[in-house]
């Protein structure tokens, strides 16, 4: 728990020096542990203490905001309300605090009159006679400024000169640490909502889009009274919404679509005896690697971009022969998908794929997945026609991608 507001914040904690005998304490965490609250914590608290050392009556902190036009207050000591609420944002230009914010300063500003007129009050040239603004930096930026209000002029010491220098360094260090978090939860977040699109489409979304297909073949065979069709296509319908109902169940619990654990030919293996009366495609699995050497990661986002390509070829291709191929070459581990059907449908897609951004004009949401798959597996993804008719995929995981454990093949 936080210490109370007038308690003496520790400087060994920042600098990892003990303090001597008289010196003044500043904060009371390590950079490491400061998030936005924390931060914002310590630089309440700083100010109790700085305000002691520089002989000031008040002090705040500001730093830029995101679009870096303005100074936003974020701690405050000793100042009176309406001079909180007239500070909370100042431009970022504005006199003494916008050259400090706009280099490596310590200023002084004994004019007051301009901070009088956007104050509002009598504060400014009355209970306060002047202000210093110190530079926060860190790696040469300016982060922000803090402030030190005087009821007079005084003549600080070059060594508290110093001292306020650095402590506004150390600060600009808080500071760029604080959004360095910011930034790595947002893109932590960003990943994590793009994997659960990613584990809804591989897991549910075909699923239905198989249900989906099946529903007017039910419907043909009701209306055309051929029970035993009818039976066949319900029970498929049937099985498909228990499965998306598991793997909606699966994706809820773990956030992620679980691995044969038996690896991934056997998961192959396992698509490949079921296809043919699924889609009535044939689909047969050529392997000629004894040994994939592939890690349990690797082995999940290989099998779902199979899975993807041969969904794409149950919807699209009207392919009646269907292959995955695996090979070992000089290049490293290769996965072939190929069909006899119609091949590449949408124009400008039978390329080799070197980004999303090619992908997102493709017709299938699908294959911006699988782009992304490969990119996380350090590999390339090339989509295009099959030289002797339909549609070909080629995954291939360099050699330097491919681990060194042994994983013997079922």
């Amino acid at each position: 728990m936080p210490p109370p507001p007038d308690a003496p914040l520790n400087m060994s904690t920042l600098t990892g020096n003990p303090p001597q005998d008289g010196a003044t304490t500043l904060v009371a965490a390590s950079p490491d542990e400061w998030g936005e609250d924390s931060l914002e914590w310590l630089l309440q608290h700083f100010l109790v203490s700085i305000t002691a050392l520089a002989g000031a009556q008040a002090g705040a902190v500001r730093v830029l905001t995101d679009d870096g036009q303005h100074m936003r207050l974020v701690a405050q000591q000793g100042l009176p309300p309406h001079v909180q609420e007239a500070e909370r944002l100042v431009d970022r230009g504005c006199g003494m605090c916008g050259t400090a914010v706009g280099g490596d300063v310590l200023g002084w500003v004994d004019d007051l009159r301009s901070c009088d007129r956007k104050g509002g009050g009598h504060y400014f040239g009355g209970q306060c006679q002047g202000v210093l603004a110190i530079s926060l930096t860190h790696a040469g930026q300016v982060l922000g400024i803090y402030n030190l209000f005087f009821e007079s002029r005084v003549e600080i010491p070059a060594p508290t000169q110093t001292i306020l220098r650095l402590i506004g360094q150390l600060l600009g260090l808080s500071l760029s640490n604080a959004r360095i978090e910011r930034e790595r939860l947002r893109v932590t977040v960003m990943k994590e909502r793009q994997e659960m699109v990613n584990e809804v489409h591989d897991s549910i979304a075909q699923t239905l889009a198989y249900a989906r297909m099946r529903l007017p073949l039910l419907k043909d065979a009701m209306l055309a009274h051929d029970d035993p069709k009818a039976i066949k296509y319900f029970s498929d319908v049937k099985q498909a919404v228990g499965e998306v109902h598991d793997n909606l169940r699966e994706v809820m619990t773990y956030f992620r679509t679980r691995m044969d654990p038996l690896g991934l030919l056997h998961a192959l293996q396992g698509i490949a005896e079921g296809f043919f009366g699924r889609t009535g495609i044939a689909l047969e699995i050529r392997n000629t690697v004894r040994h994939l050497n592939l890690s349990d990661a690797q082995e999940v986002q290989v099998f779902f971009i199979v899975q993807e390509s041969l969904a794409n070829i149950a919807k699209h291709s009207m392919a009646r022969h269907a292959a995955v191929i695996i090979n070992k070459t000089s290049a490293g581990l290769e996965f072939v998908i190929e069909d006899d059907g119609l091949g590449m449908a949408a124009p400008g897609v039978s390329t080799i794929v070197t980004s999303a951004k090619e992908l997102a004009a493709s017709t299938h949401f699908g294959l911006e997945i699988m782009q992304s798959r490969a990119q996380r597996l350090g590999a390339s993804l090339e989509v295009g026609d099959n030289a002797g008719g339909g549609t070909r995929v080629r995954l291939l995981l360099p050699t330097s991608t491919v681990t060194t454990a042994e994983h013997t093949p079922p």
